[in-house]
């Protein structure tokens, strides 16, 4: 595609059109726009432009349309793929602005949010009315829920509860040549046409401006139990997942620790973990509005677990105990920043039953580029989490070695059925390995439906799609 360049003129045009305040052109204003949290990655935006309103981000659309002049939309920046960095310049659209949650609709369990409403602070303002959104990205503290629409976002409560599209029920959408559209709404059934919100649910924000959302809810569970159960390997510890789902348990979580993450986690803390020998960790969170019905099934789950060679069953029932449970989990993002700073975070998926072969794989694929692996993961649902670490490897060999490895990595997970990521998307990242894991025949049904709604090409390029 060819675009035309921001000109000073160009930028006086948006301060007209938009006020002064609402557009940044200074370098150090644009600074912070111009990255994300993937790693070592970084582009400038020509100009930033501040909407306020949907008619604002519709007459930016139209700019930028009529002037052939890219844009890239951004909420918190928290993404790992590159998705929210301007990689062609252009425009950087902000949504910062769209902060407001707009209504908790007891009556009929939903909410109506803008999207730059912090995902965190959405989950308390429901849970104060005695209701749950249960998606719970690990950046949820920091994360946009508009990010989470862009990007179909899961977290560890997925197994149980599935992810943001499950409970997507209407957009408000701007797209590329200005046209605003409202998409579904508080209907939980709507058949009208094609599935518009499922297409731009994980889209990334390549074919329209979200600007408002409205999410399904369902009664909060009163109770909760967390499990930490130790186990001498990782394939004991999947073994007993499938035999949890077997005996008909449903844990709102449960996730896996490798050895490796668990050290990790332990060094920059500077404490032991509970068994920080043992081979994996499975932690378990169980819900529901059954006090002894939880105690049972606990129950159960240990009994489970210490035939499958468990060392033991830790069991948190208060917030205290809780969080002693989930430190080592809840710092291993951290401490593998701690351990080496420049590192390629990473997901993919795999059937839940293949998790034991693909751990093994990783062992093998580190072993033959020469570069660490760390990973863990959403046992329930087969998301593993999957970090290259630099460590102290030459930088030209990392630059060498690491898209060799990520091709391995992802041609292993799709080879035993698995996709090329779970929840943290392609971004511009990944683009270049996506032919891994889509057929030629979906790769150009999915490019005409891009060519279709975004004929200009100005809509977040640079993401999802091979260079051509």
């Amino acid at each position: 595609m060819n675009y035309n360049p921001v000109t000073p003129e160009i930028i006086e045009q948006l301060k007209k059109i938009f006020g002064e305040k609402a557009v940044l052109a200074q370098e150090s204003e644009r600074e912070p726009y111009s990255h994300d949290e993937t790693a070592c990655l970084s582009a400038m935006p020509a100009v930033v432009v501040r909407p306020s309103t949907t008619a604002q981000v519709s007459e930016l659309m139209k700019f930028a349309s009529a002037n052939r002049i890219p844009v890239t939309p951004r909420g918190a920046g928290t993404g790992l793929t590159g998705g929210a960095v301007p990689v062609i310049g252009g425009i950087l659209l902000s949504l910062e602005y769209f902060n407001k949650i707009l209504e908790v609709d007891t009556d009929n369990l939903l909410v109506v949010t803008q999207p730059s409403v912090i995902t965190g602070e959405l989950q308390k303002a429901v849970e104060e009315k005695g209701l749950f959104y249960p998606p719970d990205p690990a950046s949820l503290d920091s994360c946009h829920i508009g990010g989470n629409v862009a990007e179909n976002a899961g977290g560890p409560r997925a197994f149980k509860y599935g992810v943001t599209r499950e409970y997507l029920t209407g957009l408000e959408v701007v797209w590329p040549d200005g046209r605003i559209s409202r998409i579904g709404g508080k209907t939980i059934k709507n058949v009208a046409g094609y599935d518009l919100l499922g297409l731009l649910c994980g889209s990334e924000g390549t074919l329209g401006v979200i600007t408002e959302i409205t999410l399904s809810l369902i009664p909060k569970p009163p109770h909760q139990v967390d499990l930490l159960i130790p186990f001498p390997s990782v394939a004991a510890a999947v073994e007993t997942v499938t035999k949890i789902i077997s005996a008909r348990i449903m844990p709102a979580t449960m996730e896996l620790m490798e050895k490796k993450a668990i050290r990790a986690s332990e060094a920059m803390l500077e404490k032991k973990a509970p068994f920080g020998e043992a081979g994996a960790h499975l932690l378990i969170q169980l819900d529901g509005a059954d006090k002894a019905q939880l105690q049972s099934e606990y129950e159960k789950i240990g009994e489970i677990a210490m035939e499958l060679g468990a060392e033991d069953v830790l069991v948190a029932e208060d917030k205290a105990s809780s969080d002693r449970i989930w430190e080592i989990r809840r710092a291993i993002s951290e401490a593998l920043v701690h351990k080496s700073p420049v590192l390629k975070k990473d997901d993919v998926s795999v059937p839940r039953a293949k998790l034991p072969e693909f751990f093994a794989t990783l062992a093998e694929l580190e072993k033959k580029h020469g570069l660490e692996m760390i990973s863990f993961g959403h046992v329930g649902d087969g998301n593993v989490h999957v970090n290259f670490l630099k460590n102290d490897v030459p930088q030209s060999q990392w630059d060498a070695k690491l898209p060799e490895l990520m091709r391995d990595t992802y041609g292993a997970a799709v080879k035993m059925g698995g996709a090329l990521t779970g929840e943290h998307g392609v971004g511009c990242v990944k683009k270049e390995f996506l032919g891994v894991g889509v057929d030629p025949a979906a790769m150009e049904i999915m490019k005409k439906l891009k060519t279709a709604i975004d004929p200009a090409g100005i809509m977040n390029p640079g993401k999802v799609f091979p260079d051509a």
